[in-house]
């Protein structure tokens, strides 16, 4: 018995502190937005044609459809 109890006591002494996930988000204002509809907008490179980024797009979404 007593080997369990030191047991737990060194599985707390080992035991590791969480981090909290940390995300970073993208500066936009170095982005350029490209509006597919009313409710869509996506963010893209601002050397990206907006037309091949629409094209792109729908291409992705018509991929998922399939």
């Amino acid at each position: 018995m007593s080997d369990i109890v030191s047991y737990i006591k060194r599985k707390k002494t080992v035991m590791y502190e969480k981090k909290p996930n940390t995300y970073t988000s993208p500066d936009l204002t170095k982005m350029q937005a490209v509006v597919i509809d009313v409710k869509t907008t996506i963010y893209t490179a601002l050397d990206v044609d907006p037309k091949v980024a629409r094209k792109n797009y729908f291409a992705r979404i018509n991929a998922k459809k399939i």
